[in-house]
């Protein structure tokens, strides 16, 4: 089963910040990765407290903060950005 990602605006916003070569890759992860898989859960963690309910993924020292909607087969990118800055 193919998942479909979707960006939300603010994750737009961030990944244009983004080196691009920073970005390649992430894009990169999502598309071979992420949207190929049967079970998007597989690669990421779980996060927790406030932001329970969302999933993080890694790319280096860079994170991929995610919501994933099981009906509608859809990983939805919220936060994109580097490990020290991308939780705020």
């Amino acid at each position: 089963m193919a998942w479909k990602i979707e960006w939300d605006e603010r994750a737009i916003k961030d990944a244009r910040k983004l080196e691009p070569q920073v970005r390649q890759s992430i894009l990169q992860y999502l598309r071979e990765r992420i949207a190929t898989d049967d079970d998007p859960r597989r690669f990421g963690k779980p996060l927790l407290a406030a932001k329970a309910g969302l999933w993080r993924y890694r790319v280096g020292d860079y994170r991929i903060v995610c919501r994933i909607e099981d009906p509608k087969v859809i990983v939805l990118v919220l936060a994109v950005g580097h490990r020290s800055k991308v939780y705020e």
